[in-house]
């Protein structure tokens, strides 16, 4: 098969979407890799690397694109690609369909293959190619939260971890699945004051066993969401439903419960996020206030730190890539269920649930 590398350009996205030595696993399989020249470079990896892993370069995107069978991204195409993806041609990337329309119906209109990274599912619902971004983005999120908070950026002033003689900072965390868990881990070890929501009685049975004395698990609904944003001082939305959009967990009258420099940091962006004012924002500009409160927004977290977020994509995205590369979409997909979860946007037509359900879609069969 012939794979395609474009490098991305979506605002500071400095990751790419496979390393040299997941091009040298294709390559020794005897497929061909088109990495377009400089795609690596924000990431730490140069084109002597990937050259001499076999892959080969290209000047620009749009002849990556022209030759590729299947485009390996790190995020969604954005508006100047839509055009240069092609029929028939398999997408393997993530897309996040439910919190965009416009893309949604620019890939149903390419008659592109679209394999989603946030939809493939193994048979423990877990989502083995989110969750190496989703630990990244949790625990970015304190170290981000922990800056806004600075009163020099309009936060609240309060160092997270307090000092001896001045209490801690109170984090509340709206989700116990990866991003939760992983924000949990980096603000319990600041020392700051934790609670974690979640309404999976089990999962919060498994965190109270696992994390340290100051976090503490909490049901969530809505009367303990509106008692516990009074008084903390970084909020994270870390809710996911796989495919779909997320649910509003804080909605704009609440704001106005919140301390004046309250920080919000909504990892659920991406997915409509679930915070009823939050809206993406790029690294460039992160972030906004309403009501006082700073919301810290950005839709590509990983991509602040490429190195590490490519070397941990790439080690989860490539046993997946070289099934597809050496079965091709249709074979790949029938014999793993958990591939064909992946499964989006067919040749035209919406075959995942969640996406067809946002945008009141017909949800049809796939056909092979």
């Amino acid at each position: 098969m012939i794979i395609g590398v474009p490098k991305e350009i979506k605002d500071n996205e400095n990751r790419v979407a496979l390393t040299p030595a997941g091009a040298y696993e294709l390559t020794k399989r005897g497929h061909t890799v088109y990495v377009e020249t400089m795609a690596g470079e924000g990431s730490g990896f140069h084109d002597a690397e990937y050259e001499e892993a076999g892959a080969k370069l290209m000047g620009t995107a749009p002849e990556v694109f022209d030759i590729a069978e299947m485009i390996m991204k790190v995020k969604e195409p954005i508006e100047q690609e839509y055009k240069l993806i092609k029929k028939d041609q398999l997408v393997f990337t993530y897309f996040h369909f439910a919190s965009y329309k416009p893309l949604t119906h620019a890939m149903i209109e390419s008659g592109a293959v679209c394999l989603a990274y946030e939809t493939v599912e193994l048979p423990d619902r877990s989502l083995p190619l989110l969750v190496p971004m989703s630990e990244v983005a949790g625990r970015m999120a304190i170290q981000q939260g922990a800056k806004y908070l600075e009163k020099p950026i309009k936060g609240r002033g309060v160092l997270l971890g307090g000092v001896p003689g001045v209490p801690p900072g109170k984090v509340l965390i709206l989700g116990g699945g990866i991003v939760g868990t992983q924000a949990a881990k980096m603000a319990a070890g600041l020392g700051a004051q934790v609670i974690i929501m979640d309404i999976n009685l089990s999962r919060l049975r498994h965190l109270a066993d696992i994390m340290p004395a100051n976090v503490t698990t909490l049901y969530s609904n809505e009367y303990n969401i509106r008692r516990h944003i009074q008084d903390s001082d970084l909020i994270v939305g870390a809710v996911l439903i796989p495919g779909a959009k997320a649910p509003n967990l804080i909605t704009r009258d609440m704001l106005k419960m919140m301390r004046p420099g309250t920080v919000l940091v909504d990892v659920a962006v991406d997915q409509g996020g679930c915070i009823e004012t939050c809206r993406p924002t790029t690294h460039a500009d992160p972030t906004f206030i309403i009501d006082d409160v700073v919301h810290y927004c950005v839709a590509n977290m990983p991509g602040a730190v490429p190195y590490t977020s490519t070397i941990a994509l790439t080690n989860a995205t490539l046993p997946y890539a070289l099934q597809l590369a050496d079965k091709g979409w249709v074979k790949a997909c029938q014999e793993n269920t958990s591939l064909k979860l992946g499964l989006n946007v067919v040749k035209g037509k919406v075959v995942y649930a969640g996406v067809a359900e946002a945008f009141g879609l017909p949800l049809e069969a796939i056909e092979w």
